[in-house]
């Protein structure tokens, strides 16, 4: 017994030496050279604001409070429906980025210079320039910008986010709370993940500390390489709780390539609509297990059509890239080049044939210095000349009440496409909600809202009312009348 004791002891310092010189010492020498390229973004953006609620979202989260809250913003509501005067303020935002070539193009989120007036980049020795917005994707939440510099400037590239694994070692710098320059480390928690940001989550989760002001920040692995792009973090504070989100390179370096050659995207385009392959379904199908897309309808004008492609068909592999998942097939595509020629893998009546098909263009792909798209409930473009104040409007028929399963009891005008980029987006307006009334006038066609908007500018108001229904509930949202 007491020699397997000391046997025991003997092995357990060996193992940990080894375990020890897989760590690293330091991430010092990895930095030094990497920091100069990781910079802060500036925004700034004006807002209208009433003086007398400036301060609301400061008062303290307090049932004692609540009276306060209430009485403020029923103060601020009868303020806007009366068209009282609302100050200007100017609100400044932080966040981070990184530079990417020496000639000056900088990566950040795209949420961290959306509807900014201006952008500034600021490196580590103070050095400020106004930036540009080349391009940005909303879908991925990437942007890219581009300075000015007078010198070739220190830059970071790019490494393969696909070789991570569960455990390694990554590393994020950004700007968290304003505080430039900061250094946290950790390891990937996972891979994969989705959190319903967008169409392309494949997030990488890591226990880094990522707090505020760390948006659009690099994440490197041990290697110095920028592995992903610090976007989320889950916390029921706002501040770091060990879990946090990057997009992964393998998704962002082809976005900004493309970005960077023509400020515009891409994406290729099968043609079908898909839903998720549950249990109940995989099993009728003889599948086995969940997995693949399957396919709900074929576009009658998309790349799909005629290709053999059939409605009740399951996607299980796209260029023999097998479909564990239903949004791993969009992603897949997305990725894709316009114009290739696809194999796409179906399962249908307990076998598996392919199919080639040549993938067309994501038709919400944005035009050249363009906003973000214009899009529908389903995606589909919408023509600008439709638009009311960023909304698609239609009357309530009976096949509209019956498609978006509006009550009979509420009457106004249905929201069928809106304008990812508008006021009415920002202020939480979605497809599929009805606007019943704008300044307690009930609508019943587009015209109604733009004589509405039209009266209350001739009026001097700032805002017009809308009261909004949704799902048998109401409520109200107000929109600047410029």
């Amino acid at each position: 017994m007491r020699r397997f004791i000391i046997m025991v002891m003997m092995v357990v310092p060996s193992f940990a030496q080894a375990q020890a010189g897989a760590l690293p010492d330091s991430f010092a020498d990895m930095l030094a050279s990497r920091m100069p390229a990781v910079v802060n973004i500036s925004t700034q953006q004006k807002i209208k604001a009433n003086p007398m609620t400036l301060g609301l979202e400061t008062l303290p989260n307090d049932p004692q409070m609540a009276p306060f809250k209430q009485f403020f913003e029923q103060f601020q509501r009868e303020m806007e429906r009366r068209g009282g005067s609302m100050p200007e303020r100017e609100m400044t935002s932080l966040g981070s980025g990184f530079v990417i070539d020496p000639k000056g193009y900088v990566v950040t989120n795209y949420h961290v210079v959306a509807q900014a007036e201006t952008v500034s980049v600021v490196f580590s020795d103070d050095t400020t320039l106004k930036a540009r917005v080349v391009g940005a994707d909303p879908k991925t939440d990437l942007a890219l910008l581009k300075v000015e510099p007078k010198t070739p400037l220190a830059y970071v590239s790019f490494g393969d986010s696909d070789a991570l694994r569960v455990g390694d070692w990554v590393v994020a710098v950004g700007n968290p709370f304003g505080l430039g320059g900061s250094v946290s480390a950790g390891i990937v928690s996972a891979r994969g993940r989705n959190i319903n940001a967008g169409p392309f989550d494949d997030f990488i989760q890591t226990d880094a500390a990522i707090n505020r002001g760390n948006s659009g920040g690099p994440l490197f692995n041990k290697k110095g390489e920028v592995v992903g792009i610090n976007s989320a973090i889950y916390s029921p504070t706002g501040s770091s709780v060990g879990i946090s989100f990057a997009v992964p390179s393998a998704l962002a370096k082809p976005v900004i390539d493309q970005l960077k050659t023509g400020g515009k995207l891409h994406r290729g385009w099968l043609g079908v609509k898909i839903q998720e392959v549950t249990p109940e379904v995989a099993e009728s199908l003889g599948l086995g297990k969940p997995r693949g897309a399957l396919v709900l309808e074929v576009d009658a004008k998309g790349p799909a059509q005629g290709s053999g492609i059939l409605p009740g068909d399951v996607v299980v592999a796209f260029n023999g890239r097998p479909i564990g998942e239903m949004r791993n097939l969009p992603r897949y595509v997305a990725e894709a080049k316009v114009g290739t020629r696809a194999e796409i893998t179906i399962w249908r009546q307990g076998e598996e044939k392919t199919y080639r098909v040549t993938l067309g263009e994501l038709p919400e792909a944005p035009k050249p210095g363009a906003k973000p798209g214009v899009l529908g409930e389903q995606g589909a473009p919408l023509a600008p000349e439709k638009l009311q104040r960023g909304m698609a409007l239609e009357p309530l028929t009976p096949k509209l009440r019956q498609s978006y399963n509006v009550a009979k009891n509420i009457t106004g005008l249905l929201v069928t496409g809106i304008k990812e980029d508008s006021i009415a987006a920002a202020r939480g307006i979605r497809p599929g909600d009805v606007l019943v009334e704008a300044n307690q006038q009930a609508l019943s066609t587009p015209e109604d809202i733009n004589q509405i908007f039209a009266t209350a500018e001739r009026e001097k108001r700032g805002y017009v009312l809308l009261r909004v229904a949704r799902g048998g509930e109401t409520g109200f949202v107000t929109l600047p009348v410029k």
